[in-house]
Formats: structure tokens, C-alpha cells, sequence
């Protein structure tokens, strides 16, 4: 299909208008530091809301779960617990919360909070910004090979070639069209800060909303007329030991698919991804774009709000387009060019939807939404590492008396090197999976356990983050030279490395000062192990009310998780057409919206 004037025109007003915001909040975010990298922390929370949701709309991101809709059907609805996907419900109940209460500008200045002043701390403040800044680094390759491999569809390298006065090999294309419309994301998100990325990402999400509705109708429409097939199992979300299931007398190239996924047996890796998942979502919220614009809300209780906005509005909206994007895939699979030099691409599912089923005009809307979701999660990104580098390197260390004009020219320089660095990994990369395994099943593997440590234990201290943080780590960038396959099978060994790290690095090392530790106590009231300072804070200050919150927080973490995975099976019973699920999925959530009322929303505080 080739595009026509009216998709050209759509979507150079899109990259005209993302320009023209990042231009208007120029003035406003070089105010100072806080106007650029949280928005002056005035924006409201259904903003920030729909900032994040649409920030994790991304290309790369949605390429791999219509490809996971396509191979496992509605089983599908388990695999993106990797993430883990629920760490939204942990943050809304009770994190978000916790770390508003801190007031900071980054992850790694909340180390001052927790641990106080000195080398110690300092020590723990720069583990966090080595991993902020590998972790964002790797999301914005993982953006970036993903941006290209859509595209690459759209704009055949054939028909650019011959304009140009090099050639490449094609496994490099798609890189050259990330590093185009990269471009792009940098300069509307470079000039305009927060402020900037968050109302362009509530336009994408407007946009994104009426594709993927547009995108599911015609999925729905073809439904009707053309029958599924699919092999047993692939319509039930239920799974035993393995998934069951059976493509040899469908398409037979996708049992070769799930074979190099590596996710069965799916009870063991389901029950990997169940403990990691709950660690990873006690550990709080990495340092990226999540935890940045959760900084920039105006309260805590603001902060709850806003994390859970994203689940309600995220999950029904991407997954209309994702299962709509499936069910076309799997009707007209033989019509779809899927070849690439390794064989068949089932990541190219996505882009070959577009280019065969979705008519003239609403093809430009959906590619300026797709393209718009690559730049808000790449403007997202981008902005987290440039906090880090600004406010926890140049202005702690380097020039801390610097002038605002200063800071601002600074944070143009960082988010260009930024940039420059995450497209040479990029080329590094073959696919989207490697990056996604390599980020979620490796890397964050290191960051859990002291993560989970300084929220809910008093003795931990600086040496112990900085210890295990660092042991996780090392231990995640050496591990994939020893061990193939999976990252996640490997990462109860990398989990057992870095909290020894942690155990070793407190106990060797003073506890933190008591003053520090009733301060943080008192200031961010968590729950966990914390007797022996509940017990001199409220000495001083009987009046003082410990937090008691800990079972109703987990009762409402297991209702959000439900909640969660029923804004899931919703689009998807939609698309699809089951009509009793579909009934039952609604009954479901009336219920859990009417209990998280009473135990959730009606006792939010400050």
C-alpha cells in the first residue's frame, strides 16, 4: 500500500504540532529546574494520568503484544506480567504515595531522604543514577529498533535508496528510519521539559483512542464474515503446566515462534514471573518517565490517583487496537508479506495490518498516533535521564551554583548525548526482544532487592543499597555472556547475588543516623519493619499515628490485580465477540469499582 497525500498530511501536522508545544513551553521550562524536568509540579493528576498511560503506548511495545495476541490468543493476557504490568496497582494503593511524600526531583535525591548526607550516601545516590541511566538508555534502544522495523514497512527502502548517496544492508534500515524520526522527539521534548511531553502526550492519547476503536471495528466487521482459526485453547485465558497449544494444523510456522520464546513450561515461568513480579512492584517505581511524573504531581494522594488513572484508561484503549491488530493477522495471515532475512517476522504483524487493511486517512491518523506513542515514550525517557544527569552529576557535583540559562543549556546538551549514545546500543540490538529481556529480566533483576529493602527495613542502610545495587548490576551485564536463553530463569540466581549485597554491604557498615531515619519515618509513614524507630518517634511525638495500613493495602493490591486483568479480557472479549465472558468481565469490575471506592479512594491522604 502506499500512503496517500491525505496520510502525509495528517501526519506532518502531528510532527508540526509536537514542534510547535515543545516551542510554546520553551519560555515557561527554562523558567528553572523544577519547570522543566517536573513541570513546575503543578500539572493535574488526570494530566499526568494520561501523560503516562500514553507514554507506555509505544510502537515497540505494542508490536510485541500483537504478536503475543496472535501466537496465544487471550493467554496472552499473562505474558506482559514481565513488565511487571501490575506494578501500577502496587504504586496506586500505596507507593506512589510513599514517594511523593519524599518531594524530591529523582530517584536518586530520594536517597538523601532515606539515608542522610555524607560519602555513604553519596555512594548510594550514584548506583542509582548508573542504573536511571543504563535502564533509560536501554529503553530508548529498545524505542528506537522498534520505531525502525515499523516504519521500514511504510517506506520501503527501495523507494528511498535511490535519493540517497549511500546504501545499507537490510538489517540496517530499520535503524536509519529510527534515527530520522528520532530526530524528531528530541527537539520538541529538549526544548519544552515536562510541560511539553505531557500535553503532547495527552494528544496522542486522543489520537491513539480513535484508531484503536477504528482499528477493532474493522476487526469486528471482518469477524463477521470470515471464520477464526485458531487451535484449542487459544480463546481460554487458563493454563496448566504448558500452554496446550497446538499450531501444527494451522500455521505451523508459529509453534517454531513459541519454541524460541522460550516460555514454556508455562507454569514454572508463570510462577518466575508471579515472585518477581511482586518483589519488583514492592521495589517502587524504577528510575524512569513513571517515576518522574509521578515527582511532578501536585500531591501524594495526587500520586495514587494518577497511577491508577492508567490502568483504567490504558488497558481497554491498547488493547482494542492490539487484539484487533491479532484477529487480522490471524484472517488474512497468507495476504500478509511477513518475510524478513531471518524468515517470517511475526513482529511485522502490526505494521502489515496497517498497510493492508486500514483505508486512506485513517492509515495517516494511525501512523501519526503510533509515531506519536514512539516519541512521548522516547520524550518520556529522555527526559528521566536528562534529570539524572542534570540534577544528580552536573548540579551536585559539577556546578552547582549554575545560573538557570545555564541549567537549561546544559539539559539541550545532556538529552542530545543522551540521544546519541542510545542509538549507537540500538544498533547493537536484533530485534525488540532482546532489548525487552535483556531490561526486564536482567537488568531490573539487579535493582529489586535493595529496592524493596529501603522502603520496608529501618537497619538498611546507604552501604547496603549501594552494595546491592551494584552486585545486581555487574551481575546483570556479565550474566548474559554466561547464561542463554531466557534472562528470567537466571534471575533468582541474580536476585539471591544482589541481596547478598545488600545483607553484607548493612551489616558491615553503622546503621543509618536515627535522626534521618525518624525524619524519613515520620515524613513518608511506611509500613514493614520499622518497630524500633516507630517506637522512639512516637516517644517524642505520641501523637504520632503509625501506618496500619499494611492488609487492607495488599487486600486492595489483589482486587487492582483482578481489576487489572479484567480492563484486560474486556477490548479482548470485545473484539472478539464472546458474549458471556464479556458479561461477566463487566459484572466483575462494577464490583471491584465498588469496593475500591470504600477501601481504596474514599481513604486517600496526604
Amino acid at each position: 500500500m502506499t500512503l496517500q497525500l491525505i496520510d502525509f498530511l495528517i501526519i506532518g501536522a502531528y510532527l508540526l504540532m509536537m514542534v510547535l508545544i515543545g516551542s510554546y513551553f520553551q519560555k515557561q521550562a527554562s523558567a528553572n529546574k523544577d519547570n522543566y524536568l517536573l513541570g513546575g509540579k503543578s500539572l493535574p493528576w488526570y494530566y499526568l494520568g494520561l501523560s503516562n498511560a500514553s507514554g507506555m503506548f509505544d510502537i515497540s511495545g505494542t508490536m510485541w503484544m500483537v504478536t503475543l495476541a496472535f501466537v496465544y490468543g487471550i493467554k496472552s493476557l499473562w505474558i506482559p506480567w514481565l513488565w511487571p504490568v501490575f506494578n501500577q496497582v502496587f504504586l496506586m494503593m500505596y507507593l506512589s504515595v510513599w514517594l511523593r511524600r519524599s518531594n524530591v526531583t529523582t530517584g536518586a535525591e530520594w536517597m538523601l531522604t532515606r539515608f542522610g548526607e555524607g560519602n555513604r550516601s553519596s555512594m548510594a545516590q550514584w548506583v542509582v543514577v548508573v542504573f536511571a541511566i543504563l535502564s533509560c538508555l536501554g529503553f530508548l534502544a529498545y524505542g528506537f529498533v522498534g520505531l525502525g522495523k515499523f516504519v521500514e514497512i511504510f517506506i520501503p527502502w527501495q523507494q528511498v535508496q535511490p535519493y540517497l548517496p549511500f546504501t545499507l544492508s537490510p538489517e540496517y534500515v530499520p535503524h536509519f528510519y529510527g534515527i530520522v524520526f528520532t530526530l524528531v522527539s528530541v527537539i520538541y521534548s529538549i526544548l519544552g521539559g515536562m510541560s511539553s511531553i505531557v500535553f503532547a502526550d495527552v494528544v496522542q492519547y486522543l489520537i491513539m483512542t480513535v484508531a484503536a476503536i477504528a482499528i477493532a471495528a474493522i476487526a469486528m466487521t471482518q469477524l463477521s464474515i470470515h471464520p477464526l482459526v485458531v487451535p484449542e485453547g487459544w480463546l481460554d485465558p487458563s493454563f496448566g503446566y504448558t500452554m496446550g497449544l497446538d499450531w501444527s494444523n494451522v500455521i505451523t510456522e508459529v509453534n517454531e515462534k513459541i519454541q524460541s520464546d522460550g516460555y514454556e513450561p508455562f507454569g514454572i515461568f508463570f510462577t518466575l514471573m508471579l515472585i518477581k513480579g511482586v518483589l519488583g512492584s514492592m521495589a517502587g517505581p524504577a528510575p524512569n518517565f513513571d517515576m518522574q511524573k509521578l515527582l511532578s504531581t501536585k500531591s501524594p494522594s495526587d500520586a495514587a490517583k494518577t497511577s491508577g488513572f492508567v490502568n483504567l484508561i490504558l488497558l481497554p484503549t491498547r488493547y482494542l487496537m492490539i487484539m484487533g491488530f491479532a484477529v487480522l493477522g490471524l484472517l488474512f495471515f497468507k495476504e500478509l508479506n511477513l518475510e524478513g532475512p531471518n524468515g517470517i517476522d511475526f513482529e511485522k504483524i502490526l505494521p502489515a495490518g496497517i498497510n493492508s487493511f486500514v483505508p486512506p486517512g485513517l492509515v495517516g491518523l494511525l501512523l501519526a498516533g503510533l509515531l506519536a506513542a514512539f516519541i512521548g515514550t522516547f520524550a518520556g525517557t529522555l527526559n528521566a535521564a536528562q534529570a539524572y544527569i542534570l540534577n544528580d552529576i552536573y548540579l551536585k557535583y559539577l556546578n552547582p551554583q549554575a545560573s538557570n540559562k545555564r541549567v537549561t543549556t546544559m539539559g539541550y546538551l545532556v538529552g542530545i548525548f543522551v540521544v546519541a549514545v542510545s542509538i549507537a546500543l540500538g544498533f547493537f540490538a536484533k530485534n525488540v526482544n532482546d532489548i525487552l529481556q535483556w531490561i526486564v529480566g536482567a537488568l531490573y533483576g539487579g535493582f529489586i532487592s535493595a529496592n524493596v529493602l529501603k522502603w520496608h527495613w529501618w537497619r538498611f542502610n546507604a552501604m547496603g543499597f549501594f552494595w546491592g545495587m551494584m552486585a545486581g548490576i555487574v551481575a546483570a551485564l556479565v550474566f548474559p555472556y554466561l547464561f542463554t536463553g531466557v534472562p528470567l530463569y537466571s534471575w533468582p540466581l541474580l536476585f539471591l547475588i544482589s541481596f547478598a549485597g545488600s545483607i553484607v554491604g548493612t551489616y558491615l557498615t553503622p546503621p543509618t543516623d536515627k535522626a534521618v531515619l525518624k525524619s524519613f519515618y515520620k515524613n513518608v509513614r511506611p509500613w514493614g519493619f520499622w518497630k524500633p524507630i516507630e517506637h522512639e518517634v512516637m516517644a517524642e511525638d505520641p501523637s504520632f499515628q503509625p501506618n496500619r495500613r499494611f492488609k487492607l493495602d495488599m487486600f486492595n493490591v489483589v482486587i487492582g490485580i483482578i481489576g487489572q486483568c479484567c480492563l484486560t479480557l474486556l477490548p479482548m472479549y470485545i473484539v472478539l465477540s464472546m458474549g458471556l465472558p464479556l458479561v461477566v468481565v463487566i459484572v466483575l469490575l462494577v464490583i471491584i469499582g465498588f469496593i475500591l471506592k470504600r477501601t481504596w479512594w474514599d481513604k486517600l491522604e496526604d
